[in-house]
């Protein structure tokens, strides 16, 4: 008999796994990346893997994330008849520390800034009224559909240099760093895992893919290695709240492949103990299980330090009619 599920995550957000015509069965999308799974234990003896009793969670977490937003799309006239896109654009980073003994969670830093992606050769920084939006150019013809994609590195950029502040002189080394999404070029953090709340590609061959749907609350898979230049070593992990859905409540995380397979192992092994205690509930938040209560929380303190769009966008046009009336 047919199984039917309700996802506990809001459509709205897309599924929290890219499933095909199967749904629940998981990613439809196969990656053709090179995976070794032999790296915990061997293929064959593939299982779901409990949380040992020995294993402690980290007293204290730090979460960082990142949220971004186009406030005004632009067009440039050039002296000699040529037209460049422009995009202004608002973006925050900011960091979550919880302490897990103390059951105590607050804003470690948070930082706001805004620039004009273009790749026009003559234009400065823009100013709009008392808010400057720094020049970031951008590389090739600068169609405006890419102009968005430049937002990511400056803010990944920016991810890091508040991380690495937030976790000076703080914890004695004994930590864990939660990247709300894949670490990428983040992959120098000390004690730093990357968490990936949807899943869109099939990365496991079909015999230890068949392993993640077995998964329950706080199992996960064993360490395997994407080797490709953005891969490195990871893991499937169920949260609880799920839905019961094969593929609901499943997060991957990933930490840098310049570690041992014994210290990823050792990050698989906290994630475990971390992860689950984080998870939101339905009634919450719309992205349940996977968007990590402290996520959220510092999700919406980000989105209300950018300011009013409609107000920016406003100053925008004006800003900029005022400029060519006086040009």
């Amino acid at each position: 008999m047919t199984s039917m599920f309700v996802d506990a995550w809001d459509p709205s957000y897309g599924a929290s796994y890219e499933g095909g015509e199967g749904g629940g069965d998981g990613p439809a999308s196969s990656s053709s990346q090179q995976v070794d799974v032999d790296v915990e234990v061997p293929a064959a003896e593939w299982a779901p893997i409990d949380v040992s009793s020995s294993v402690r969670a980290p007293d204290v977490v730090f979460l960082v994330d990142g949220v971004r937003r186009n406030d005004a799309g632009l067009w440039t006239a050039e002296e000699d008849g040529t037209s460049y896109a422009g995009l202004a654009a608002s973006y925050a980073a900011g960091v979550v520390r919880c302490d897990l003994a103390r059951g105590v969670a607050e804003m470690a830093g948070a930082r706001v800034a805004r620039g004009l992606f273009t790749a026009s050769p003559t234009v400065g920084d823009l100013l709009a009224g008392t808010v400057k939006y720094e020049v970031h150019r951008v590389s090739g013809t600068g169609e405006a559909s890419k102009l968005p994609a430049a937002v990511q590195p400056p803010l990944t950029a920016l991810e890091i240099e508040i991380s690495a502040a937030a976790r000076d002189g703080g914890s004695d080394g004994a930590d864990l760093l939660i990247v709300d999404g894949p670490l990428r070029s983040r992959r120098q953090l000390p004690r730093t895992i990357g968490y990936i709340k949807t899943q869109q590609k099939q990365y496991l061959p079909a015999a230890q893919q068949a392993i993640v749907p077995r998964l329950r609350p706080a199992q996960r898979t064993p360490v395997f290695k994407i080797e490709t230049v953005w891969g490195g070593w990871s893991w499937y992990l169920r949260l609880p709240g799920s839905s019961g859905a094969p593929w609901s409540g499943v997060v991957r995380v990933e930490c840098s492949p310049e570690l041992s397979p014994d210290q990823a192992i050792e990050l698989a092994d906290l994630s475990g103990v971390t992860l689950p205690r984080l998870a939101s509930s339905a009634y919450k938040d719309p992205r349940a299980p996977q968007n990590l209560v402290p996520i959220a929380g510092l999700e919406r303190r980000l989105r209300g330090m950018l300011g009013d769009a409609r107000v920016l966008h406003r100053v925008l046009a004006r800003e900029t009619a005022r400029s060519r009336l006086t040009s």
